[in-house]
């Protein structure tokens, strides 16, 4: 083989394709069909956990631009979230169980990838004189973990909580309504669930005091900002909620003909809309707590839960300490590490990673330098988090704008850029500092 890449998940098997693309033969080891992780149900590779959402599509967003980049860099996640995506507004949603099977097939199928289905326990197991892809993700085995950990010099970790899924047909209608926010009423791809002012405070009390799964004595919460669970949003305060995944800005109920008091939005986990996403309600609470708060929302008094919320460890390295500037180690550079174990939050984010780890691995099979992303990139914005060591505590990033360098002062008359213009220039700013960059690196340019 010329590469071996461990893990199965997005970064694994972008990582995989775009290094097959290129011409390497390469091997994926992976747990499937055979095991799975704690968080796993499907028998598939690239299966998404948490959410079926790829988030926004929008450019003048950062995760919409970074998406836009991956397609034209050839993302084969990309294309696969393209190919089996179900309305969701402004975001890109997936049918997960479609998504899955769509990867597992790309991997399997290519002439140039090789599947074993193995559980690396250690790096010692690894080939010796094999460059090495490691994308185990946030539940990298603990025994595995604990060899990089030697290896690196030590290893950081939090929580990440998963949000529940409702069967449709277990959805009371006449107590729910269709809408996007500031849309047009009855018209939209989520499923909005009103909640009266009395409603919304039995709803917020039980989630303030119902149980919590417990979490090990050795064990130390440390949540993720950007995806926290539910109860703890609550401990922060009823506004925290009310100004975040229950936000009622936007909608008229049409029962009362006014803003509700809460809203709870249910988005499609599957093509055939037959499961309900509850957005932003990533929860620990136990799962007998977490049925009795859920059917307090009135059009889910009935409901059927396909999946509870679950909690789950997300492990990573300490980047800007250990990583090279095109994710290998710095003390050992036959090993690149990719995607959620590198540093970085979010599906798109663990693909875009991933990308760049399998086009890298092909560059130098072939004596060429690292592929370096422009700053003004959102792939550039991701790389400069990794090295970023202003910090003195290393957190997992979405991408966000604010990883890419300031504009310049906009066109005059205007003392400062109105956000949306400022977003849209920043973006504009990307792709064309993207497209520019592949042509001079030679790179294939696929769409977009």
């Amino acid at each position: 083989m010329d590469l071996l890449v461990i893990g199965g998940g997005l970064a694994g098997c972008e990582a995989a394709l775009a290094a097959a693309r290129q011409g390497l033969k390469v091997s994926l080891w992976d747990m499937k069909p055979a095991g799975k992780s704690p968080a796993s149900s499907l028998p598939w590779l690239g299966e998404l956990v948490c959410s079926n959402s790829l988030r926004s599509r929008n450019q003048d967003s950062a995760v919409g631009m970074l998406k836009l980049e991956m397609e034209l860099l050839g993302s084969r996640v990309i294309a696969a979230a393209l190919a089996t995506q179900v309305a969701a507004g402004q975001a890109l949603a997936v049918d997960r169980q479609a998504f899955a099977r769509y990867l597992d097939g790309e991997v399997s199928n290519h002439p140039y990838i090789t599947r074993q289905c193995r559980l690396v326990s250690s790096i010692s197991q690894l080939p010796p004189q094999v460059p090495v892809i490691m994308a185990t993700g946030p539940l990298t085995h603990p025994d595995l973990a604990a060899s990089l950990a030697r290896l690196t010099g030590g290893h950081l970790y939090f929580y990440d909580a998963i949000a529940p899924i409702v069967e449709a047909d277990s959805i009371d209608m006449n107590l729910a309504f269709w809408g996007n926010r500031y849309g047009p009423p009855g018209q939209g791809d989520y499923l909005n669930c009103p909640l009266s002012q009395e409603e919304w405070r039995i709803f917020y009390d039980a989630l303030l005091n119902s149980p919590q799964t417990p979490l090990h004595d050795f064990e130390e919460a440390r949540y993720f900002e950007g995806c926290l669970p539910l109860e703890v949003m609550a401990r922060r305060g009823p506004q925290t909620l009310l100004f975040g995944p229950l936000k009622p800005v936007g909608f008229v109920d049409p029962r009362s003909g006014r803003r509700p008091q809460a809203l709870l939005q249910l988005r499609r986990e599957d093509a055939r809309g037959q499961m309900f996403n509850l957005v932003g309600c990533q929860t620990k609470l136990t799962y007998g707590a977490q049925e009795k708060v859920f059917r307090l929302v009135p059009a889910l008094r009935q409901a059927r839960f396909a999946r509870l919320g679950s909690i789950h460890r997300n492990t990573f390295i300490n980047a800007p300490q250990v990583l090279n500037p095109d994710l290998s180690l710095k003390d050992h550079p036959w090993l690149t590490v990719a995607g959620q174990l590198a540093g970085v939050e979010g599906y798109v984010e663990s693909a875009a990673c991933g990308l760049w780890a399998g086009l890298n691995a092909a560059r130098r099979r072939q004596g060429l330098p690292p592929l370096l992303f422009p700053p003004t990139t959102a792939m550039g914005g991701l790389a400069f988090h990794l090295q970023n060591r202003a910090t003195d505590n290393f957190q997992p990033s979405n991408i966000t704008w604010g990883l890419l360098p300031p504009l310049p002062p906009p066109p005059p008359p205007a003392r400062k850029w109105a956000k949306k213009d400022k977003n849209l220039a920043l973006g504009q700013r990307a792709r064309r500092d993207l497209l520019a960059w592949m042509k001079e690196e030679k790179l294939e340019i696929f769409s977009g």
